[in-house]
């Protein structure tokens, strides 16, 4: 009889055990459940705090009417301006894609305008003239996008020299950005490109 009653409550003990094993894994898998829906239902939101589409209609607009894609000029405004229309930079390049007021002047001038101090604050002002520069240097250099976002960087006169340098240009394609400051940008924009892709698709 003792031995009978020893094999119960072992038997018992074990079925507690495995009760208990049982328990600890369901609340594990329903923990593990709600990680999951919490970093999915975040996703989104995280997702446009890092890539806004802030001024969406405005981009669409003007890369529309200067055959452009809207997601490459998201691009280039966040790696500008990081979206930021009262952004200025120590060479006082000013609003969303940082143009400089005499870039700025000398486009105004081939749209027939007048350029006003302080236009490049306006965000369809500065999404405007900035998508016109980005057509001319996109037809300039043939809709190439590293030629087009080097030369809005650091200028056409200096990608031009670039193209015309062996040890940088094969067969007037660019293969070397030699300026560090260039090339990280450049990398930028283009990560951000094909990321926004994703992201003016689905609106």
């Amino acid at each position: 009889m003792a031995g009978s009653g020893r094999k119960r409550r072992a038997r018992q003990q074990r079925l507690r055990r495995i009760s208990l094993m049982t328990t600890a894994a369901v609340l594990a898998l329903a923990l593990l459940g709600l990680v999951v829906w919490l970093v999915f239902a975040r996703a989104p939101g995280l997702i446009m705090r890092r890539y806004p589409m802030d001024y969406e209609a405005t981009v669409r607009q003007y890369a529309t009417e200067y055959t452009l894609e809207p997601a490459y000029v998201a691009g280039v405004i966040l790696a500008e301006s990081d979206f930021d229309a009262q952004a200025v930079s120590s060479a006082n390049a000013q609003g969303l894609m940082q143009l400089l007021p005499a870039t700025a002047e000398w486009i105004a001038g081939k749209l027939d305008e007048t350029y006003v101090e302080g236009c490049l604050f306006d965000p369809e002002t500065n999404i405007r003239y900035g998508c016109w520069y980005l057509g001319f240097l996109m037809r300039r250099y043939g809709g190439d996008k590293r030629c087009a976002s080097s030369a809005y960087h650091q200028g056409q006169g200096t990608v031009d020299k670039w193209l015309q340098n062996p040890e940088y240009a094969t067969d007037g394609q660019l293969t070397v950005i030699p300026s560090n400051a260039t090339n990280t940008y450049v990398q930028r924009v283009l990560k951000y490109y094909e990321k926004y892709q994703k992201l003016y698709a689905n609106t």
